[in-house]
């Protein structure tokens, strides 16, 4: 049971990336730079995987969704260090350097998918070390052991 609670927070932050940037685009007309897509392309497979995971109560999926996430946080970081650093751009017109969005004064879109990433890598983690026996997966302590 505390697996699937994982996997299901994990399908519902993938869930929400994937409602977000198509709210940003679609809603707000907000057109999406390189790397978004690339950045849509490996979060919108983790709704359908993590969803069928979690459906199933199958904790072992940690081993297809991490490499998906585990490279959402490389683009990610990467497109956030574009934002912040001044003079780096990627594509022709250096679009993905542009901020389009500000939530809080601190939330870029970049940015929000990068906390996306990470949350759902954390908690992939988390189901592996469970699955080695290494931890709890919701307490991440050490199992009882007798």
């Amino acid at each position: 049971m505390r697996d699937r609670t994982v996997l299901a927070v994990c399908t519902l932050t993938a869930t929400i990336a994937m409602g977000g940037s198509l709210y940003f685009s679609e809603v707000l007309g907000l057109v999406p730079c390189v790397l978004c897509w690339y950045q849509r392309l490996l979060m919108y497979p983790l709704v359908v995987i993590l969803g069928i995971a979690t459906y199933e109560d199958r904790s072992g999926v940690w081993r297809t969704a991490l490499p998906f996430s585990g490279l959402g946080i490389v683009v990610s970081a990467y497109h956030v260090s574009l934002q912040v650093t001044s003079g780096l751009t990627c594509g022709v017109d250096g679009s993905c350097a542009a901020v389009l969005w500000r939530g809080f004064g601190v939330f870029t879109i970049p940015r929000l998918a990068l906390v996306g990433f990470v949350m759902i890598s954390l908690g992939l983690c988390a189901l592996a070390l469970a699955e080695r026996g290494i931890v709890d997966p919701l307490s991440l302590a050490r199992p009882d052991r007798h």
